[in-house]
């Protein structure tokens, strides 16, 4: 399981099932609430779009990000799988190219 489809299988009840998804295709759809498969996600929006669009179905896979604006402390989203690092991860060092 990835991890867009970990955060909205596990979303908590503390925290409003509102925000902005972000998709790879670069659009940003603003939801109040939403609905899952395996794959797909049923995205309900609060106010149509221009076209009068309230419901947007996508695959989770298209999702590169999730904005959200409610005021939630950081602890709320552990169920989502999130932790605090006590220190930063170490990045490999690349290897020097002779030139």
């Amino acid at each position: 399981m990835d991890d867009i489809t970990r955060i909205f299988m596990n979303w908590p009840a503390a925290i409003p099932k509102e925000g902005t998804i972000v998709t790879a295709f670069g659009e940003s759809i603003p939801f109040n609430d939403y609905l899952m498969t395996s794959e797909l996600l049923l995205i309900i929006r609060p106010q149509p779009d221009g076209q009068g669009t309230r419901r947007v179905i996508m695959k989770l896979k298209d999702i590169i990000g999730i904005r959200i604006a409610t005021t939630v402390e950081p602890e709320r989203f552990t169920a989502m799988g999130f932790q605090r690092q006590m220190s930063a991860p170490r990045r490999p060092s690349a290897p020097i190219k002779a030139v």
